[in-house]
């Protein structure tokens, strides 16, 4: 019978014994809160309870992988998890402190029909959330999260009998061996390995050790008070700290990773950061030459080399753009059968027979030294230069909030299309195409781009600007797409800019 979830506030006797939930942490993929403030260990245990629900619902086998970042709260909030999924008669498999790739990985070790990893991924403390999957490697889409919001919402709960805990050890080693095997590195490798104090420091170290790289620890203790910085690779305060422990070190590259360990970042030998999109590109080339004929997946915010660059081409490789987002990404390179898909924000989603089609930054890392093993008279950076040049932006994340910021972005998409279709230019250049798969990237006669679109995680738009000519063009074609933003009020401060 369903039973509404009350108002419930903070700091009250309500608040101690009944769920609160604000609606808007069910996201497109994710599902996302700050804690307290947002969600309660009550409104967590709902969540759960909604979850086990929906599995009972869909002809799941009630049996579910659970683990949890590093962050001091997330074992009570997995804690009060379980206690939901067991009301709705789920066999919860907890195997304990985890990145999220050994959560998904677990599923196929497990033999498991879903996943739920606690983690607030490249969050700021404060911040707690649930991924959560029934198809391995896949995890829930705008369907799924807009079906399990409804029934914990709405307390629309089926209760049943046989729900259990089973802690189980020994996962986070075989996640490891599935990453490493018995490669061994055949030329010399020193790389800084950047955790930000986060949960890939009890896996990034003893994988590259493994695999014979010599390492350079940069911020490896487990520490969830973050004192260096937030372990985001896309943020460029991480990049630069990995770039000066390249050049302090002498490094041949660096490799850091985020909260969960889903997404990984590179700085070559000359300290140069590469965004995640080129190194893409640059994988796709390597992966290439040995599966000709491949298709790959770019997300919307990435490069336009994938559809350019010669030498890509040259392998017979096909490249689909896509909407962003780990879950859209996972399900197209699923779809399409891809060799791999690449999202700038550091996502890899490296499937068969290199991986199993979830993002890993481990993963990533592993087929990053395998492939300058490949090319062993090559350095990171001499495969940077090899690309086509081009000059594009950092991920930058105007304020809009959660309420808001999709009738914004729809309003922006409109201006946009309405400036193709006036004939207007930006920087000069004629606009031959507005696609809206995924907000809005204006393409120009040039091949230059700038896109922007709503955030589906934090209370933000999105914004890339990459040119095909100049530094000059891209701060142009920057200033004129932000212009149109400014029309829109309910836009705040960018968290950086160019």
């Amino acid at each position: 019978m369903k039973k509404p979830l009350p108002d419930v506030r903070p700091n009250t006797w309500e608040f101690l014994r009944d769920p609160m939930i604000k609606p808007t942490g069910f996201r497109e993929y994710d599902a996302r809160w700050q804690f307290p403030e947002e969600i309660n260990l009550p409104g967590m245990t709902a969540l759960g309870f909604g979850l086990g629900t929906q599995m009972q619902r869909r002809g799941i086998e009630p049996v579910i992988a659970v683990g949890n970042d590093y962050r001091d709260y997330s074992v009570a909030i997995k804690m009060a998890l379980i206690i939901g999924l067991m009301k709705a008669g789920i066999h919860v498999k907890d195997i304990g402190p985890a990145l999220s790739p050994m959560a998904y990985f677990s599923q196929f070790h497990l033999n498991a029909p879903a996943v739920a990893m606690v983690t607030a991924s490249h969050n700021p403390n404060g911040w707690t959330g649930v991924k959560m999957g029934f198809e391995k490697p896949l995890t829930h889409g705008p369907d799924e999260m807009a079906e399990l919001r409804d029934i914990v919402l709405n307390g629309d709960f089926d209760a049943h009998e046989g729900g259990k805990h089973e802690v189980v050890d020994g996962v986070r080693e075989a996640y490891i061996e599935d990453l490493v095997g018995d490669f061994k590195m055949s030329r010399p490798l020193k790389v800084v390995c950047a955790t930000g104090n986060g949960t890939a420091a009890a896996f990034a170290p003893e994988i590259f050790k493994r695999m014979g790289v010599e390492v350079v620890e940069s911020h490896c203790e487990l520490d969830y008070t973050f004192p260096n910085y937030n372990p985001n690779p896309e943020a460029m305060l991480m990049l630069h700290d990995m770039s000066d422990s390249v050049k302090a070190s002498g490094a041949d590259l660096a490799l850091g990773f985020d909260g969960d360990g889903d997404r990984c970042g590179v700085v070559d030998d000359e300290g140069e950061e590469i965004f995640a999109d080129k190194v893409g590109v640059i994988m796709a080339k390597d992966l290439g030459k040995i599966y000709p004929n491949a298709t790959f997946v770019a997300d919307v915010k990435s490069t336009g080399l994938y559809a350019a660059d010669p030498d890509l081409l040259a392998t017979g490789a096909k490249t689909d753009y896509w909407k962003t987002g780990h879950s859209h990404m996972k399900r197209r390179v699923h779809e399409l059968k891809a060799l791999a898909g690449f999202e700038k924000s550091g996502h890899y989603f490296l499937a068969e027979p290199i991986g199993r089609g979830y993002d890993c930054g481990m993963r990533v890392a592993v087929e990053v030294c395998k492939m300058l093993d490949r090319n062993p008279d090559m350095k990171m950076s001499d495969l940077r230069k090899a690309l086509p040049k081009t000059w594009s932006t950092p991920t930058m994340s105007p304020y809009a909030s959660d309420t808001e910021k999709y009738d914004i972005l729809e309003r922006l998409v409109a201006k946009l299309v309405a400036k193709k279709d006036a004939g207007e230019t930006i920087a000069g250049r004629a606009i031959t195409e507005v696609v809206t798969v995924n907000g809005a990237r204006v393409i120009l006669d040039n091949g230059s781009w700038g896109l922007v679109r709503a955030s589906s995680n934090t209370p933000n738009l999105v914004v890339v600007i990459e040119s095909a000519q100049s530094e000059e063009e891209m701060r142009q074609i920057f200033a004129e797409i932000d212009a149109v933003i400014q029309t829109e009020p309910g836009v705040g401060e960018y968290d950086q800019k160019i």
